[in-house]
């Protein structure tokens, strides 16, 4: 049984990680690619970029591509190719993460994982992984300023502890005493200052940046809901699986 489940969560994972690799191609990646020009204070190497940064302004891409040296088409199909691909493994990867970690929680709080409330599970993933931590450090594009690495893992990894906690005391426990300790726990961390660096000062354009945040914190919520509608169709299939075979 503990290997069918783990199947079936590392399907949910797979599936949704490739589902959602061409959205981060379409948002995310052009966003990304504008940012580096800013970061490289648009230096010519940034001309194998000018296909991509198309979708974020043209008249970017058509300043890219002035200096565009020769055999610049060859170097930006390889970049996008070899970037693409790091995309998809790099989600396939994350995928199967966050479908066992949901798989994980299913079975600690005996809570199944079905199609109809597959949903439900991934916006609980991302409300707790992304959008709470999110609060005290959105997204970031390159080039932006940023805290000391450690101090920022720690306040992350405290805010979803927090948040898991007070998500599943507000919902797996009907007293009012455990829902005001659930909205405790998930007010808790965000009293709490995220850390951020002294000087705030980047190249990025403000609008750029919110346009980021923005987009990734959408592709986030879809990444999950796919995760958790995947996860909710596998367990499906393996629960009518044992129906039968018993």
């Amino acid at each position: 049984m503990l290997t069918r489940t783990l199947a079936a969560a590392l399907f949910a994972g797979l599936l949704a990680g490739a589902s959602i690799t061409p959205v981060q191609q379409m948002k995310l990646v052009p966003l990304i690619l504008a940012a580096e020009v800013y970061e490289d204070g648009g230096a010519p190497a940034a001309a194998p970029h000018a296909a991509a940064l198309s979708f974020v302004s043209p008249a970017l891409a058509h300043s890219a591509g002035d200096h565009a040296p020769s055999g610049g088409e060859h170097e930006a199909t390889t970049l996008v190719a070899s970037r693409a691909g790091g995309s998809l493994l790099a989600n396939l990867v994350l995928g199967c993460g966050f479908a066992l970690l949901l798989a994980a929680a299913s079975l600690a709080v005996n809570r199944p994982i079905t199609l109809r409330n597959g949903a439900l599970w991934g916006l609980a993933g991302f409300g707790v992984l992304t959008l709470a931590p999110a609060l005290g450090l959105p997204p970031e594009l390159p080039a932006m300023p940023a805290a000391d690495l450690v101090a920022r893992q720690l306040w992350w990894l405290g805010t979803v502890a927090a948040s898991a906690a007070g998500l599943a005391l507000l919902v797996l426990r009907p007293s009012p005493a455990a829902r005001i300790g659930g909205l405790a726990l998930l007010v808790a961390p965000h009293l709490v200052p995220a850390p951020h660096p002294a000087d705030l000062a980047s190249p990025i354009p403000p609008t750029l940046a919110a346009e980021f945040a923005v987009a990734s914190l959408s592709v986030s919520a879809l990444f999950f809901v796919l995760i958790g509608l995947a996860a909710g169709f596998a367990f499906d299939r393996l629960a009518h699986r044992n129906t039968r075979a018993a």
